[in-house]
C-alpha cells in the first residue's frame, strides 16, 4: 500500500531530531479516515465512543445495529422513533441517549449537514454550528473532521494523549496547555492531522 502521507511525515521530520526519531520509529503514517460516513453517523458514533474503551464502544455499536432489520446503521428519524429504552438497552446511558436523539433531530432539521455540504463547509464554521448541540464538543467535531471528512491540518488541543505526547517527545515535565499546543502546532501546519496521529502514538517510556 503506498504511504498516502508520505509528503506530511517528511515535513514533520523535518522538524526536529525529536521528531524525525519518533517518526523512523513508528514508520509510515497509517491514519485511515471513513469518509463514506455522513456526519450525522459520524458524530453518534464518536458519542457512542466517548469516555470508553473501544471494545465496549464496539458492543454498544454491534447492539445499536442489530435493533434494524437490515444492519445498517439507523437514519435520524429511526433513532427519533426508537424511543429511549431500546437505546438503554444498547449500553447507552441517559445522557448519551439525549445527545444522539438531539444528533439525529439536529440531523433532519438540517442543523448538521449532509456529506456533500459538510465537504465544502470551512472547518471553524462547521464547529461552531455542531458545538450548539447538547453534549457535542469541539472535540467530538474535530473527530468528524478529521476520520468523516479526511482535513488534513486539524489539530484537537483539547486531546489528552496530544498533549500527553508532546509532553513525551520533548520529556517536559508537565504538559502543554491547550493553547500552548495550539501555539506549538502552527509550526505543524499544514500536517497537523497527521501530527496527531504521531502524538498518539509516542510510547510511555519517552517521557
Amino acid at each position: 500500500m503506498p504511504d498516502t502521507w508520505s509528503a506530511a511525515t517528511d515535513f514533520l521530520a523535518c522538524i526536529d531530531d525529536d521528531w524525525r526519531q519518533h517518526i523512523a520509529a513508528i514508520g509510515p503514517c497509517l491514519h485511515q479516515p471513513q469518509p463514506a460516513r455522513n456526519p450525522y453517523e459520524s458524530l453518534v458514533r464518536s458519542i457512542a465512543y466517548q469516555q470508553l474503551h473501544a471494545r465496549a464502544g464496539d458492543a454498544i455499536i454491534k447492539r445499536l445495529l442489530a435493533l434494524f432489520p437490515t444492519g445498517s446503521f439507523p437514519r435520524p428519524e429511526q433513532i427519533i422513533a426508537i424511543g429511549f429504552d431500546a437505546l438503554r438497552s444498547c449500553g447507552f446511558s441517559a445522557s448519551k441517549i439525549a445527545t444522539i436523539q438531539g444528533i439525529a433531530e439536529a440531523a433532519v432539521s438540517g442543523v448538521v449537514p449532509d456529506y456533500v455540504t459538510a465537504r465544502v463547509m470551512d472547518d471553524d464554521a462547521l464547529i461552531n454550528r455542531l458545538i450548539t448541540l447538547r453534549g457535542v464538543g469541539r472535540w467530538t467535531v474535530e473527530m468528524l473532521l478529521i476520520y468523516g471528512l479526511e482535513r488534513p491540518d486539524i489539530l484537537p488541543a483539547d486531546d489528552f494523549g496530544v498533549r500527553e505526547g508532546y509532553r513525551r517527545l520533548k520529556r517536559l515535565e508537565l504538559q502543554p496547555t491547550r493553547k500552548q499546543i495550539i501555539e506549538i502546532g502552527l509550526g505543524w501546519s499544514p500536517y497537523r492531522t497527521v501530527a496527531s496521529w504521531y502524538l498518539w502514538r509516542v510510547p510511555a517510556q519517552t517521557g
